[in-house]
């Protein structure tokens, strides 16, 4: 079934980015397909009628009335200048209200929220990895991404500064797809894609390899960084076997490994002496900073199995899920002791099981109900062994033979949520969704809440819709990120904290208030706008702590944000673009949880007020458009940012910013179709096209660990083949 475009608060960015006439038919119900056979004489037709079908009431599960979605699908990402070799991360940059943040804190923001954001694969939501440099989505395994913000319906939970859900590809056609990319900084990046069907099988593989000079930002505005390899491997799976028409078993599982080297900061004075490594006086060492030698290592890995069920007015999918991901961090053992006074050997790792329900029950012509739960089990490891010098009262080093500490944690933890929803069809132009949700964590804090949730959407005329809604949010700390080090353990030493104070990371919970209306000026141009405010109690922020590039979340006691958002999205057959505008503000005051990360000074100027959120940006643009002329297309693509939060010498925490950066990319692509290989496409990209050198963190600010500057001008090439 196919959703009635009419009853969407706002239109899908489907004719928006880069593509034109193409998505805008993806509303449309297919056209017949040719009647095919594969080796084993099985009609193709069938599987590929079968997996539409229940692909749509698999969609249809997932309320979105009242929300904010916009939707970027293959064609999409082929107008990017990486196309699907883009990160994933970097994709989203081009939808509204997303702030771009160093890969070592997060990435990105939406809606000036830190983190706080679920992904969804084909209607499953996945157990949190880690936080790293990396992800592991490959965005070749895109079919279609829906981007919600705003007041959620009941069935979207713990994680709601957006929902990321992705549809899959499926192997509906038999083929397949090689290619690699290479350019500066070394980067080479070989991928492959595998799929088909076989009787009732449809299958879809995935994989790829990427190796450069440039795994995280540099700390200096260089064109190249020192000691900044990366490699990573990423592979995906989607196995669906259908039953009958109306019954389908799937399987679907993904791995991630990454190996980064961190980037040097050359010409740093040593504060600490070694024996055997420093000349008698502090200050000065036969380690230099440039030589220092910390690398991480990550690994995700999740494998779903699901049945999914259509029995007319009565739809419903149960998944098992299991994910596990790890992060070891491998300090430098000379250097981080004679620069930081500590080297720490961390390793975290987090394994999740699961189940989730999700149902539908069409009741009548004006009421559905949907219904669902899901319950997650969590074990974190967090594993260090730490090497400081030994203190006096004043904290001054007694001795230059460092002292070992071993501290290492456990927890198991659980999650428990269900939801209750109807979608109520009033009148033709007016949908009311209303629900109430719960949920429970019993982890490093033990609490739950009862959740209502609504939303209204109201078609004022033709072309113009209106949204409105209120969602009630409990959002749990982090589990795999929120463990407590043993502060005792580091009495007397170089890594004892300067407060011996520090409060369990506590569930946030937000009032959430959002309105938007959409306007569709011609076939071509369509216009949207979307305000909301958030009243916070316990709000969650992550800083990096230390060396290793670990996120620490903790609590605000209070705070809020509030944001307005433009986009406008044009299309026709040869030409499409795109404008987004944001403006936003969030603040916290009083910081109630992990204290023992926090300076006194800083922390006792927050108890009492008010300060911008690190990741706070006031004003975000970005921009594109594409043309297309024969089997050629030209694209480019624009993002702005007024800059983040910084701490001027002498002032308030956050209370500055940094400057303003503009990148420029292009982008061309050209087709050979039907060559004696397959399809074959040709790309030329220019990324930071103007060089720009501009800084995403400075290294101040409430939890900022170092600089890192934006990456300079990049060329790539690439070619792939369809077969």
């Amino acid at each position: 079934m196919q959703r009635t475009p009419k009853l969407r608060p706002l239109p899908l960015l489907l004719a928006g980015l880069f593509m034109s006439g193409a998505a805008v038919a993806a509303e449309a119900p297919d056209a017949p397909a040719p009647q095919a056979v594969d080796a084993n004489g099985q009609p193709i037709q069938t599987v590929e009628v079968t997996a539409a079908h229940l692909k749509s009431e698999r969609i249809e599960l997932s309320p979105r009335i009242g929300t904010t979605v916009y939707t970027i699908d293959q064609h999409i990402i082929e107008g990017l200048p990486q196309g699907a070799n883009t990160p994933f991360n970097e994709v989203l940059l081009r939808l509204p209200g997303v702030d771009q943040d160093s890969k070592a804190s997060g990435s990105l923001h939406v809606r000036d929220d830190h983190a706080n954001v679920q992904y969804r694969i084909n209607g499953v939501l996945l157990p949190e990895n880690i936080s790293g440099f990396g992800t592991a989505i490959d965005t070749r395994l895109v079919d279609q991404i829906d981007f919600m913000t705003g007041a959620l319906p009941a069935q979207f939970g713990l994680r709601t500064a957006a929902v990321i859900d992705i549809q899959t590809k499926e192997g509906v056609r038999n083929g397949g797809r090689i290619g690699v990319l290479v350019g500066s900084h070394n980067d080479v990046e070989p991928s492959a894609e595998f799929f088909g069907t076989q009787g009732n099988l449809s299958y879809y593989l995935s994989g790829s390899y990427v190796r450069n000079n440039l795994g995280i930002e540099n700390p200096q505005p260089t064109r190249n960084a020192l000691h900044d390899h990366t490699q990573q491997t990423k592979s995906f799976g989607n196995l669906s076997y259908f039953i009958d028409d109306q019954t389908r078993v799937g399987l679907m599982f993904g791995t991630y490994n990454g190996h980064f080297q961190i980037p040097n900061n050359p010409d740093q004075a040593p504060g600490f002496s070694l024996t055997g490594q420093s000349d008698a006086d502090v200050g000065t060492s036969n380690v230099t900073s440039s030589q220092l030698n910390e690398t991480q290592k990550e690994v995700n890995r999740f494998v779903v199995a699901s049945l999914q069920k259509s029995l007319g007015d009565l739809n419903y999918q149960v998944s098992a899920f299991h994910q596990y991901s790890d992060l070891h961090f491998f300090p430098d053992a000379l250097g981080d002791l004679i620069y930081n006074g500590v080297a720490s050997d961390t390793l975290r790792s987090n394994s999740a099981s699961g189940l989730q329900l999700d149902g539908s029950y069409k009741l009548n012509a004006s009421h559905t109900v949907r219904t669902g739960l899901q319950y997650t089990r969590q074990v974190t490891h967090s594993n260090n062994t730490v090497r400081a010098f030994p203190t006096d009262d004043d904290g001054l080093q007694t001795s230059t033979d460092p002292l070992t500490i071993f501290d290492n944690s456990s927890k198991t933890g659980k999650l428990y949520s269900l939801y209750l929803q109807d979608e109520w069809h009033i009148t033709a132009p007016l949908t009311l969704n209303y629900g109430l949700r719960y949920d429970k964590v019993d982890a490093f804090t033990q609490e739950h809440q009862w959740s209502p949730r609504v939303n209204l959407a109201y078609q004022i005329m033709q072309g113009t819709a209106l949204h409105a809604g209120f969602s009630r949010y409990f959002t749990p700390p982090p589990q795999e990120l929120a463990a407590q080090s043993s502060i005792n353990l580091y009495t007397s030493t170089t890594n004892a904290p300067a407060i011996p104070v520090s409060d369990n990371v506590k569930a946030e919970r937000t009032s959430y208030y959002d309105i938007g209306i959409s306007h569709q000026v011609n076939s071509k141009l369509t216009l949207t706008a979307d305000a909301y405010y958030k009243h916070i109690r316990n709000l969650l922020d992550e800083g990096q702590f230390g060396q290793a590039l670990i996120l620490s979340p903790f609590n605000y006691a209070k705070g809020y944000a509030k944001g307005l958002e433009l986009s406008a999205i044009y299309s026709d057959a040869q030409w499409g673009g795109y404008l987004n505008f944001a403006t936003q503000k969030a603040m916290g005051q009083n910081i109630v949880s992990g204290q023992s990360l926090f300076d006194p000074d800083e922390l006792a100027y927050i108890s009492n007020h008010y300060i911008y959120l690190d990741h706070d940006q006031k004003f975000t643009v970005s921009g594109g458009a594409h043309y297309h002329f024969g089997d050629n297309q030209v694209s480019t693509d624009v993002l702005y940012g007024s800059g983040l939060r910084l701490t001027p010498d002498g002032g308030a925490p956050n209370s500055g910013h940094l400057p303003s950066y503009t990148t420029v990319n292009f982008a061309y692509t050209h087709n050979w179709k039907n060559t004696g290989f397959g399809n074959v496409e040709g790309r030329l990209a220019l990324v930071n096209a103007f060089d720009r050198s501009y800084l995403i963190r400075d290294g101040s600010g409430v939890g900022v660990g170092a600089p890192q500057f934006g990456t300079r001008r990049s060329v790539y090439a690439g070619l792939s083949v369809g077969f």
